[in-house]
């Protein structure tokens, strides 16, 4: 009886019938934090549709939205060569196996979602010759991986971050396929059949020396228990040929895009996806320069050390510790992609900034994300609101015609987005206004 009222409850809450409060409050570097709520989880998702013919994103006055590409298979991280070609990491979140009535839920959700189906395991190449913002050229780089997402190019090797080990592939200039199956050269934390937070992203330091990866955590709060997320929740740093792994930054629930400020006060950047199940408008996902040994609080406090009493058993001595992260990206908008803007394809008011893929809610009563925001810097830290930059994902009946993932920028500086809902990377760029009549 008490499981048939919880699945119906569950169910009740998919429909999204309540209002929440506005989540302004949730945004920028002071957030409100509410008295977290209890009781029933609200689980309320748009549901996943597709593009009407010729329809489109919204992007502000002055920039032109259009189909950089479709018919993908799930895109949802972009990556661009030097010599201007396009990668696309095609992956999907897979069915979890067990997991009781949480994970007959979660599957749900992410099915409704348009989430949940074969994963491609895949990266697309995209060749824009003459750099017009028409792909005149697609091609398979490379195939067989496991649930890919991060990729960069460190001398002549090429890296890809799959969902259970870094591997690296040689690479020659204007190459359209890579050979063989790639050299594992770390092994990443990972559980078959209940993997959680299963996105990896890379990332490298200019000179190349490091190598940056994000594992996410298993679960919400450890709740499998805290050995089974040892490694996870993490930044690993580690040498270009896999060796001296170590942990550079921990307690980042689920950490995916990242990106450096630049400027004088350089520093590596992660957007973060926070706790659920705590209410509306708790807890707030984030972007924040990470700290090497820094450690943000996971699972054990939020924002800082605001203490999550549903963790047990407590960690003082280590919250003690917890870092503030920097800028608050309202609760639940699930803010995954992540690309400071340094170039002047765009109005100067976009230089420096920070864009980021709003990927969309499915804990709140109130739909939140599902679109990309951009968040405006100076001297290497935020300086202002963020601002809706593309939206129109959802229509006018709070379906999802496309979810944002990653966000990059092509060869001419326009940017692109992946959208793994609508099997899309729009490109937007900016239209230079006419010269006045003389």
């Amino acid at each position: 009886m008490r499981l048939g009222l919880v699945l119906a409850c569950a169910l009740l809450a998919l429909s999204g019938c309540g209002r929440a409060p506005s989540p302004a409050g949730s945004y920028g570097e002071e957030p409100t934090l509410p008295a977290p709520q209890g009781g029933l989880p609200t689980i309320n998702t748009a549901h996943a549709t597709s593009w009407p013919e010729g329809a489109a994103p919204t992007a502000p006055a002055g920039f032109t939205v259009t189909r950089f590409v479709e018919g993908l298979d799930h895109p949802r991280w972009i990556y661009v060569l030097p010599n201007g070609d396009v990668l696309v990491a095609e992956s999907a979140t897979e069915p979890q196996q067990g997991g009781g009535l949480m994970g007959w839920i979660r599957n749900s959700v992410q099915r409704s979602a348009g989430a949940l189906h074969e994963s491609a395991d895949r990266i697309t190449l995209l060749r824009d010759s003459d750099g017009d913002g028409d792909v005149d050229a697609r091609h398979a780089f490379a195939e067989n991986l496991n649930q890919p997402l991060g990729m960069v190019l460190v001398g002549d090797y090429f890296y890809v971050a799959n969902t259970d080990s870094v591997v690296r592939f040689r690479y020659t200039t204007d190459a359209v396929r890579v050979p063989g199956q790639g050299e594992i050269i770390l092994r990443l934390p990972h559980r078959d059949g209940d993997n959680g937070h299963w996105t990896r992203n890379l990332i490298a330091n200019e000179a190349g020396t490091k190598l940056y990866v994000s594992v996410g955590s298993s679960s919400n709060i450890a709740d499998n228990g805290i050995e089974a997320e040892e490694g996870r929740a993490a930044i690993w740093e580690f040498d270009p040929d896999g060796e001296n792994a170590r942990i550079f930054a921990s307690g980042l629930r689920n950490p995916v895009g990242m990106g450096w400020s630049g400027g004088d006060a350089n520093a590596l950047w992660v957007a973060v996806n926070e706790r659920d199940m705590l209410g509306d408008n708790l807890v707030p996902d984030y972007i924040t320069s990470v700290r090497d040994g820094g450690f943000y609080g996971w699972p054990f406090s939020y924002w800082g050390r605001t203490i999550d009493e549903r963790v047990t058993p407590q960690r003082p001595e280590l919250v003690a510790t917890a870092l503030t992260p920097d800028y608050a990206l309202g609760a639940h908008t699930a803010s995954l992609g992540l690309h400071f803007y340094h170039y002047d394809g765009f109005p100067e008011r976009y230089w420096g900034g920070a864009f980021v893929g709003q990927h969309g809610s499915w804990n709140r009563s109130e739909l939140v994300g599902y679109k990309v925001v951009f968040v405006p810097f100076s001297n290497g830290v935020p300086s202002g609101a963020p601002q809706d930059f593309l939206t129109g994902f959802l229509n006018a009946r709070n379906e999802a015609q496309g979810r944002p993932v990653g966000v990059a920028m092509d060869q001419t500086g326009a940017l692109l987005v992946a959208d793994d809902v609508g099997n899309i990377v729009w490109r937007v760029s900016y239209d230079e206004p006419a010269a006045p009549a003389q």
